[in-house]
Parts: structure tokens; C-alpha cells; sequence
């Protein structure tokens, strides 16, 4: 792109900055309540999927929310990553890259993110991803493409269907079930002093269901006598919980197509049980004891019961939700209603995560524009990047997704599906340390991946990306036919991307800079557009998602 004037943004005080709560303004109407209103909108296409363009924004603003919310929920799902994967020719077993490697699945995520007709679904299974780690990094295993393929399709399925067959359908993927070794975890054996496996029973606890330590349905922490956390769990119970996780590995059978390879195939199926590597032990952990003999199915059941009816899993779980979707720091009241939903539904039913979502997004705290410095959430590189896809309808010139990402200086910084452990890329409760947020008490989990090389990275990928350098391109027609009057480009873009936060102030800098740029030919005003893209997806107006 061409060089334009450096331009100074404020930096963040806060996720989410803020301040005092500015005096009453007069009734908008007119042209100023139809601002307020293509902002309103975009603002919650942000939260609920990807953002939008302005099509998108009047048919929100037109539709409503919720109608526009359930009608996007129930879209079918797009293309399945395996189709995918099969139709560009991974699944061919004389390449041997197709086996042991993973470029496959990397182009096939990116095609749904980027392109699926369900953007809302996406949306969500990117936050169940961050809640459900699995990473390639931790699968040593052939044809993996197909396991982490399998692994995005059941969070499809069910994201918005019922949290506990989510949780089963996670807990039996081939491709959990290797990155945290349940698949063919072993009961115990006194010979050889072999004890099963502990590690799916620690994070199917600690990081799935209930955390580490007792919660009040607002998910504030329930506290002792002595003012300190009470733990939810102890060594005892994960030893309990992880004699049911025994017994458990790869599923048999051949694709019945032909299409797939044996391993490949049943990388798609859900692990089955081999009772004769179950312990038959009693089995205790929070609130219940398997006896002795049980079966390996039936203590299943009865664990994932135990966990998905736990009192802290409601408010463990749509705590990190709305984390992931609307702002860092909830108030316990938001919390508490959404957690209330997934409690009870309103018909008795437990679970229920349309009923969840439409809870967490339609929430007043999510629809009401924030004025607490504790509001909003820093927005994660795949979420900027897949935003800039989304609001500019960027397609793929040869049908693959190539959109690379480790190069450090020109890196994004962040790639779903490849997460450094279990715990993603960040933790929920990540405290910038040594900060105005640490002194607040406010988390910033986004934060723990915002670094001087990660920041330069991002600005140089992005720039290397929004200039259509790469094979996936952006449709930019309606931004160059502003391109000759700066204002009202950036005035757009900060709509479409920033739903209007960018300041005068600094829409005023971006201005100066792109006018300062040539114009009067094509060449011209398209560089003129990517600079500006550029310049407001690097402001921290745009950053902070309020």
C-alpha cells in the first residue's frame, strides 16, 4: 500500500475505556437517530457474528434483532470441514502431506470463517473453540486434518443445541480424546503400578464445566468463614472422575464410500468403550459416587449428568461466553440472567444454548451503548481479520484460503485450532500486570497476547492483507467511490468496522493522512482505501470492541 502520515492514537486505559456517564442528550430524530441506529446495528453485528456491511446493517435494523438473531441460528450449516477437505483432494493417501501434515484443515477453516452462509454459527464455534481447546500442536497423529475437522463439525452441531450433548460430543471426539489422552486411558494396573490418565478429568473440570472454585449463580465466588474461595474439587475427586474416563479408543470401522482411509474415517466417529480396560472401581468426585462395577457407558453418563447439572456450570460457562462475544468484564446481574437461561430455558429445559445466546446478546448490558470503564473487550486478531473478510465480502481467487500465519513480523498473531496448551491462547481471568486494569481488578484476557512483536506483526500482516496481495480479496467498490472525499470514507469505515466509536479527533488524523495521498487514478484511490482500512483497524477506537 502506499506510505501515508503516521498517525498517534490515544492508547487504552482500559478494555474499554469510558468514563463518567455524559450528561442526557436531547431525543435524536432524523438523520442523527439513523446514525444512532446504523450504529446500534453494527455494534451488535460485531457482538453476534462478524460485523457487517451496510446491507447488512439496514436488513438488522429493518428485521430487528432477535428475529435477525433467530432466523441467522437456525441457517444450515455450511460445508463441513471433511467435505472440504475431500473435495480439494486431501483425503488422497498417496500425497504423504495429506497424512501427516495440516495445511489441509488451516485452508478449510478459513474458507467457513471467511465464506460460510453462517456466519453467526462460526461466530459461535470460534468462542466454543477458545472454551473446548483442542490444538494441533498437541496431535501427533496421521491424518489429523480430518480429526481437527471433526473437532470443528461437532462444535457446529451443537452450538446451538444443548450444552450437555455438546459436552459428550467434545469428551468422545478422537480429536479430545488425544490431545488431553483419553483415547486409550487404561484402568489401573498393580503390576506394572500403571494409574489411569488424569488429564481429561482435571480440564473437563477445571476449564469445561465448573472451574476450580464454588461460584453463586451470578458467577461471583462463594466464599468461606474465613473470606477465602472454596475450592470445587480436590486430587481425590480427579483421581474418581478419571477411572470413568478408562477404557475409552478409537472407534472402528471403514468408510463405507471409500472415500476415506481407515484412520481417516474414524477420526469422524465418536471413540467407543472397551469394557475390559474400564476400571471397575468405585469412582467418587463432587456430589456422586459410582459404585464398584458400574459400567464404562453408564458412568459416563452419570459424570457428564454430574458436571452438566453442576451449579457452577451455568455460571462458569456463559461468564467466558459473554467474554468472548461482548465485554471482559460482565456485571454479576448480566451474568446471573444468562446463566438463569441456561438453568431453565423457560420450559423446564436445561441447557438450551439458542436460549443462551439469544439471552447473552439481547441483554440490555450488551445492546445498551457502555459508559463504565470496565465495558467492552479488546477484539482478537482472528476476529479483526475475519471481520475485514466479512464487511468487504473478500473471496478466495483460486478456491484455497492461503492466509498464512507465522512469519513473527508479519504474523496475525493467533490461528484457531493451534493455541499453545489446553488453556488457549489467553485465560479468562488474564490481569495485565502492572497496569490501571490491574489496579481496577478488571480482566483483559485478549491482553495476554497484545505484545510489541505481536502488535507490529498484526499491522504488517493486515497491511500486507487488506492491499489484496494475497489470493483472498476484498470487494472494495463501494469505499472507492468515496475514495476522493477521505472524510466520508473513513466517517464509513469507522461504521462498519468500529460501529462509529472512532473519535472526530482521530477520524480527523486519518483524514489529514489519506488526503495527504494522491488521487485521480484508479491505482490512486485504491491505495487510498487500503491505507485508510489500515489505519482504523490499527486505531485503539477500532481495537476496543464497545
Amino acid at each position: 500500500m502506499a506510505s501515508a502520515s503516521v498517525v498517534a492514537l490515544p492508547a487504552l486505559q482500559a478494555c474499554g475505556g469510558g468514563g463518567a456517564s455524559p450528561t442526557p442528550a436531547p431525543q435524536p430524530t432524523g438523520s442523527t437517530q439513523l446514525q444512532l441506529d446504523n450504529m446500534n446495528a453494527s455494534r451488535f453485528l460485531a457482538q453476534a457474528a462478524w460485523g457487517g456491511n451496510q446491507a447488512q446493517i439496514d436488513t438488522v435494523r429493518t428485521t430487528g434483532t432477535r428475529a435477525w438473531l433467530q432466523s441467522e441460528m437456525t441457517r444450515p450449516q455450511s460445508q463441513s470441514m471433511k467435505d472440504w477437505l475431500i473435495a480439494k483432494g486431501y483425503n488422497d493417501a498417496t500425497v504423504s502431506s495429506n497424512v501427516n501434515g495440516e495445511g489441509g484443515w488451516v485452508n478449510a477453516m478459513w474458507a467457513k470463517l471467511f465464506a460460510g452462509g453462517d456466519a453467526v454459527r462460526q461466530r459461535a464455534v470460534l468462542a466454543w473453540s477458545e472454551i473446548f481447546v483442542v490444538s494441533a500442536l498437541g496431535l501427533p497423529i496421521s491424518w489429523r486434518n480430518f480429526a481437527l475437522a471433526n473437532h470443528w463439525e461437532n462444535l457446529e452441531k451443537h452450538a446451538f443445541g444443548n450444552f450437555r450433548n455438546l459436552l459428550e460430543a467434545v469428551t468422545l471426539s478422537s480429536a479430545m480424546g488425544t490431545y488431553l489422552n483419553m483415547k486409550g486411558n487404561q484402568k489401573t494396573d498393580p503390576v506394572t503400578g500403571r494409574a489411569p490418565d488424569e488429564n481429561y478429568a482435571r480440564e473437563v473440570m477445571q476449564l469445561f464445566t465448573i472451574g476450580l472454585y464454588q461460584l453463586n449463580a451470578d458467577g461471583s465466588l462463594k466464599l468461606d468463614a474465613a473470606g477465602k474461595p472454596i475450592e470445587t474439587y480436590d486430587n481425590n475427586d480427579i483421581q474418581g472422575l478419571a477411572r470413568v474416563f478408562t477404557g475409552w479408543n478409537t472407534a472402528p470401522g471403514q468408510d463405507p464410500q471409500g472415500v476415506l482411509a481407515t484412520a481417516a474415517y474414524r477420526h469422524g466417529l465418536p471413540m467407543t468403550l472397551n469394557a475390559n480396560l474400564h476400571s471397575p472401581e468405585e469412582k467418587r468426585f463432587p456430589g456422586v459416587t459410582i459404585a464398584a462395577g458400574t459400567d464404562g457407558t453408564t458412568s459416563l453418563k452419570i459424570a457428564l449428568d454430574t458436571l452438566f447439572n453442576h451449579p457452577n456450570t451455568a455460571p462458569f460457562v456463559c461468564r467466558q461466553l459473554i467474554q468472548r462475544l461482548v465485554t471482559s468484564n460482565p456485571s454479576a446481574a448480566y451474568v446471573g440472567r444468562v446463566a438463569s437461561v441456561f438453568a431453565n430455558n423457560g420450559q423446564g429445559v436445561r441447557g438450551d444454548l439458542q436460549a443462551v445466546w439469544l439471552a447473552m446478546l439481547l441483554d440490555s448490558e450488551a445492546t445498551q451503548t457502555p459508559t463504565a470503564a470496565s465495558a467492552g473487550k479488546l477484539r482478537e486478531p482472528v476476529v479483526r481479520l475475519v471481520q475485514w473478510g466479512r464487511t468487504f465480502q473478500a473471496t478466495s481467487s483460486d478456491g484455497l484460503w492461503s492466509l498464512g500465519h507465522t512469519e513473527a513480523d508479519t504474523s496475525l498473531g493467533q490461528m484457531p485450532l493451534l493455541a499453545p496448551s489446553v488453556f488457549n491462547f489467553f485465560r479468562p481471568g488474564y490481569v495485565p500486570p502492572n497496569t490501571a486494569l490491574s489496579s481496577q481488578k478488571l480482566v483483559a484476557p485478549e491482553l495476554q497476547i497484545a505484545t510489541e512483536p505481536t502488535v507490529t506483526g498484526y499491522i504488517n500482516y493486515m497491511a500486507g492483507t487488506v492491499n489484496n496481495a494475497r489470493n483472498v480479496r476484498a470487494d472494495y467498490a463501494n469505499e472507492l467511490a468515496l475514495a476522493s472525499t477521505p472524510a466520508a470514507l473513513v466517517a464509513s469505515l469507522s461504521l462498519l468496522l468500529a460501529a462509529g466509536a472512532v473519535s472526530d479527533a482521530n477520524q480527523a488524523l486519518i483524514v489529514q493522512a489519506i488526503a495527504s495521498m494522491p488521487d485521480g487514478t484508479d491505482a490512486a484511490r485504491s491505495n487510498r482505501v487500503y491505507a485508510a482500512v489500515v489505519l482504523v483497524m490499527a486505531s485503539a477506537d477500532y481495537l476496543i470492541q464497545r
